[in-house]
């Protein structure tokens, strides 16, 4: 399981055909990719690992406060893509990628364990598997990609 994280001052997500729309103030904005054999315990690390980074100024403008801290909220995007394998040719091979009936249970896993961290109210999320226009104000720029398993060598 990968995340990339974005530290925002505002993000939203707006699906049209579904009249659609989420919107987060101060927080992260995650871009999450589900792996085939992934599980609970990437769920768990990931979700954790994100609600728990501490990539928000303190008073002194060090990054040493969460998302918890500052009372940020959080928007999650399913993104199978991040998977995307570009080594070979120009077009993305997504062989990586868990297909639906994998991925949506631990997706929903995801968000489940991030509202158990900072509470229902605090995080929205897009909906699994639709065209999705994401409008975010990134606040930095501060960018980490958290994963949930180290890479074999090949």
């Amino acid at each position: 399981m990968k995340a990339i994280v974005q530290r925002v001052k505002s993000a939203s997500v707006n699906i049209t055909n579904e009249n659609y729309t989420k919107k987060i103030g101060k927080g992260l904005l995650i871009l999450l990719g589900i792996k085939t054999g992934d599980n609970e315990e990437d769920v768990f690390f990931v979700a954790d690992k994100c609600c728990n980074l501490r990539i928000f100024e303190d008073e002194e403008d060090k990054m040493n406060k969460s998302v918890k801290d500052v009372s940020g909220e959080i928007l999650i995007i399913s993104q199978f893509t991040i998977y995307g394998e570009t080594s070979k040719g120009n077009r993305p091979s997504f062989i990586e990628a868990a297909r639906p009936e994998e991925a949506v249970p631990l997706y929903n896993k995801f968000i489940s364990r991030v509202k158990e961290n900072l509470g229902e109210e605090k995080v929205k999320a897009g909906i699994f598997g639709a065209m999705m226009n994401i409008e975010l104000i990134n606040y930095g720029p501060v960018t980490v990609i958290v994963e949930s398993k180290k890479i074999s060598n090949k």
